[in-house]
Order: structure tokens, then sequence, then C-alpha cells
């Protein structure tokens, strides 16, 4: 039987390190002042979140999202020993995307060298907006594609470069100090075997919309005129150019619908912890991962988290963690994972899969 597998893994982040302490002295152009600009502090972040430190592209303009999605791409590339040429279809999960549209896959193509006439695939690109869920999602979409027999090499991308639109001031703490940049890309084809458990063995996707609006970004409401302009001294109105966030409602519906994922992936799958190797959360805050471990019962050993360093970068949260750990030698190729995801929409979903 036909089975979707893993054929490589690569990750990106940016150079520059922010740290805790950075972002109290960080003005909107990423430039650190001698005063402090934000009320925050490192033990305050750390406590909240468990982040000590992200990555940020420059503020020069010089890099976007397609560009961090061109070097893990590249990385898991290499790393499955397959051309770019050979791709036949590119899914990219991005809530930052180069432009409003078209969508980013269409750039990480033209980037690749496989666009234009004689150059390359002409491969399908999808863009998917399922914000912190998008690889979840992504992997659902190439496993039934690859089990159709309709792609043979599908490129799986999680890219994002918030760090151009947060609020680098106390209004907007609560979210900036979040997230980070970086992207992780997987390779995914067919594999004929008569092992039922080999590769991708399950995934589930699910959304509910009432939450919509706790975790959000209005700057591109279609109700609205088509332009951009705001006044920083309209609080109202420099909402919508920013992040909005319920982070009390975002947390109780994360921590609820992780575990029930979760545990619903091993019942469904007839596995149990036994069988898993890791357990690869998504990354949006180290105390939600903590909780969910703790009231679903997962073995602590068996936790995977790398938002210490990286932030949340959404829909690379994953790939990029296991992509991390693996190395630092600590995953293994074959390992089995239990990724469960969590994000604006609200949407969530698991994926048991072979490294």
């Amino acid at each position: 039987m036909i089975r979707t597998a893993v054929l490589g893994l690569g990750s990106y982040v940016p150079d520059r390190v922010v740290t805790n302490d950075d972002l109290r002295h960080m003005d909107s152009k990423h430039v650190l002042q001698e005063e402090v600009l934000t009320e925050t502090n490192d033990a305050w972040i750390q406590q909240r979140t468990g982040i000590r430190e992200r990555r940020y592209v420059p503020n020069d303009g010089s890099v976007g999202t397609s560009d961090l999605a061109l070097e893990a791409s590249k990385r898991a590339l290499a790393d499955a020993g397959v051309d770019a040429k050979d791709v036949d279809c590119i899914i990219l999960g991005t809530l930052s995307p180069d432009i409003h549209f078209p969508g980013t896959a269409v750039f990480l193509q033209d980037k690749l060298g496989i666009a234009g006439e004689g150059k390359g695939t002409s491969c399908a690109c999808y863009d998917i907006r399922q914000q912190c869920s998008g690889f979840v999602y992504g992997l659902q979409m190439a496993d039934a594609f690859i089990k159709a027999g309709m792609y043979k090499r599908v490129l799986l991308v999680g890219a994002e470069t918030h760090s151009h639109s947060l609020d680098f001031s106390t209004r907007g703490r609560d979210v900036m100090v979040l997230f980070g940049d970086g992207a992780a890309a997987v390779v995914l084809g067919p594999q004929e075997t008569d092992d039922a458990r080999a590769g991708v063995l399950y995934t589930d996707c699910r959304a509910d919309g009432s939450g919509a609006w706790n975790l959000y970004l209005k700057i591109f409401d279609i109700k609205k005129a088509p332009y951009l302009g705001y006044d920083t001294r309209d609080p109202e109105f420099y909402k919508d150019v920013h992040p909005q966030m319920d982070g009390k409602r975002v947390f109780l519906h994360a921590v609820r619908n992780m575990v029930v994922s979760s545990q619903q992936a091993l019942a469904r799958s007839g596995l149990t912890w036994d069988d898993i190797d890791w357990f690869v959360p998504h990354q949006a805050n180290l105390r939600i991962n903590e909780k969910v471990v703790e009231v679903a019962g997962i073995p602590p050993e068996k936790v995977l988290n790398t938002i210490q360093f990286y932030g949340n970068t959404t829909a690379a949260t994953v790939p990029l963690t296991i992509d991390h750990w693996r190395k630092e030698g600590k995953v293994k190729k074959g390992d089995r994972v239990l990724a469960t995801v969590f994000g604006a929409g609200f949407t969530w979903g698991s994926a048991i899969f072979q490294v």
C-alpha cells in the first residue's frame, strides 16, 4: 500500500537574536534605545511565556517570508536528496505573507528556480491560512494528495516574519513578546510498504469560528477602502494594524482542544505513548504546553519544546522544533512524532508521523 513518507526536513532562522531585555529598549524599527520603551523585563516574560529569546530578520525590507521559506526549503530538499525541479506541489502556511496577494508560495517557487516557461515544472502552489495550525492542516492536505496519486513530491513549508507587524510599546507587549521569525519545511512523497504504521499514520483538523475574534489582525478589513493609513494617537484605529488577542480565552481553548486532540489521536490510531517517541506541541506559550502535558498525562521526557529559543513562529513551530532537536542528536530518522497544534480561527489538530 502507499503511505506518505517524510523524505527530508530543514529549517532556518535569522541570525539576529533578540533577548527579552532587548525588547524593553527596542523601537518600531528594531533599533535599541538607551531608554526603556516597553514596560517589561526578562522575569515577567519568562514567567508568563517561557520565552528567553527569539530571532528577527533585518528591518530594512531585504528579507521577507518567502526568503525564509527559501532557505528552509533548500535545506529540506538537500536532506531529501530531491532536486527542486522534481517538486510537483508546494503548500505554504503563513499568516505573514510577502504581500496581500498573490500568495507567498508562488514567490517561493520562483526563488527556487522552478517558475517560468521552460524553467520548471509549473507545479501547483497552495497558500493556506490556518495560522499556528498551518503545518498539521498542510500535512493532511499533502497526505491526501500523495495517497490519491496526484503528486509525488510535495514541499510543505511554514514560514513567518512576525517582527514587521508587532507593536513595540507597553500597549502591545502581551502579543509582541511572543513572536519570532523563522521557517521550516518538509519534503513528502509516496512510500510502498506493508507497514500500516509507517510514514504519516494519522491527521485530524478542526475549527471553531466562534473564536475568530479572540485572536486576529484586521489590517486588510475588506469593508474598508483599500488604503493603509493610521494615526498612532488614535488607540482604537491603531488596533487595526497590529495583532489583537484575548489571552485568557486563547489559553483556555488551546489547552482544552490540544488535550482532547492528542488523546483522540492515540485512541483513533490504536497507539499508546509507548508507541510514540516524541510529543511536539505548537510553540505558542510554554505554559500552555506544560498544562497540556499535565492534563493529558503525556510523559514529560517525550516532550520537545523550542519556544525558549525562537518564540512563536506559528506555522513553522512543529517542523522547526523537530529539526532543532534532530540537529542536537535527540530526534532520529524513523522516530514517531505526535504533533498537536492550536491557532487563530480557532483552528487545531493533531498528526502522527515518522520523521
